[in-house]
């Protein structure tokens, strides 16, 4: 009968066991898919970005032969353009972006004043795919700033700080728009008098 007994304790304390290790196994794999899905979104920003800093040289192409007043625009377009291209952190794309999408603001709202300009088929064409893009991009950023939440809630809370800490994770950063994006773009015109 004792051996019986030592034989229930250690099917029991081999359950408990084995509940513990499937319990952390889960915890680990839901932080590494986390982590993938920040870094699967932030990809997909990128390629966004991407296709929409291609469109930019064709716009400002299309653009030079009806808006030849209009130099300061796409001065601030074409550095909004290689400060992306230069950037190596998700901050310096995100300002990036965030000053190109002022840019092309001003770019639109110029625009109307040029009816030969808004007739043309590249033009509007080239305008819709950008406007398109900027929106697939709100988009994506939406998902990695609720995947970052996620993830930086995750690494937080009890039992899940255990294992974060084990595997060094950190706080994500946030994408978040710049202070001169949340301002309406200033528009002037730069007519020679």
């Amino acid at each position: 009968m004792a051996l019986g007994v030592i034989i229930l304790v250690l099917i029991i304390v081999g359950v408990l066991l084995f509940l513990l290790v499937t319990y952390i196994v889960g915890i680990y794999n839901q932080l590494i898919e986390i982590k993938v899905n920040i870094e699967k979104s932030w990809a997909n920003i990128e390629i966004l970005e991407k296709q929409r800093y291609d469109e930019i040289p064709k716009l400002i192409k299309i653009c030079e032969g009806y808006m030849k007043y209009e130099k300061g625009t796409f001065e601030k377009i074409t550095e909004a353009r290689t400060r992306f291209l230069d950037a190596k952190t998700p901050s310096q794309m995100a300002q990036a972006g965030s000053d190109l999408s002022g840019a092309l603001k001003t770019l639109f709202a110029v625009s109307e004043n040029y009816p030969e300009l808004k007739a043309n088929d590249n033009f509007k064409q080239l305008q819709s795919r950008v406007s398109y893009l900027e929106n697939q991009i709100a988009d994506r950023r939406e998902f990695y700033n609720e995947s970052v939440a996620i993830f930086n809630t995750r690494i937080k809370q009890i039992p899940d700080i255990l294992i974060a800490n084990m595997l060094k994770y950190t706080e994500k950063e946030m994408y978040k728009i710049s202070a001169e994006e949340k301002v309406s773009p200033e528009i002037k015109f730069d007519i020679p008098k």
